[in-house]
């Protein structure tokens, strides 16, 4: 398992200026990449950039939440509710609810294909996927299959985990994520 803490990746700021990115992984290669998963700080309203060939994965881990217009529908994600997944071609207008965010974008391509999933402290985590990996907003327990407890710090993402049921135990208010990824 790797542990990626955010706060200790310098920020990118965007083309637009309406944020900045902080890239948490990606792979297989960053210059041949299929999955990338980022924590983005949305400052203003405007456009995302088009992604075309990429379906994108997007959720609120802190802030009031977003409106993100797409095809003409508008969808309020905020934080602690279920990520919105959207074809990367579309850029969505984005409107800030009450002041700036912060975002997980996981963005997929080159046949790989997976899941974003807001995490059930009830429930165990079953995942088919080869690939698997969390991000907690809060400081958090993981709970391994094999009863093993691992403390993690808060905007922490950690790889590589094992295969089995698995358990977040978040310690905040703070929405934490499941991520599942085949064909990597």
């Amino acid at each position: 398992m790797n542990f990626i803490l955010a706060d200790r990746i310098a920020p990118t700021p965007w083309r637009n200026g309406g944020g900045e990115t902080r890239e948490l992984w990606v792979g297989p290669s960053v210059t041949d990449w299929r999955v990338r998963l980022s924590l983005a700080d949305i400052a203003q309203d405007g456009p995302f950039s088009a992604f075309p060939g990429v379906q994108r994965h997007f959720a609120v881990v802190e802030g009031a939440g977003v409106v993100l217009t797409l095809a003409g529908r508008a969808h309020t994600v905020t934080a602690g509710g279920d990520p919105v997944a959207f074809d990367g071609a579309l850029a969505p207008g984005c409107r800030l609810v009450d002041g700036p965010t912060r975002d997980l974008n996981l963005m997929l391509q080159g046949g790989a294909c997976g899941e974003l999933l807001l995490v059930n402290p009830e429930a165990p985590w079953h995942s088919p996927h080869p690939w698997r990996a969390c991000f907690v907003t809060d400081p958090a327990v993981l709970l391994l299959p094999q009863g093993e407890a691992l403390p993690l710090a808060a905007r922490c993402l950690v790889t590589g985990l094992p295969s089995g049921p698995l358990r977040l135990m978040p310690s905040g208010t703070g929405p934490s994520f499941w991520v599942g990824v085949t064909g990597l």
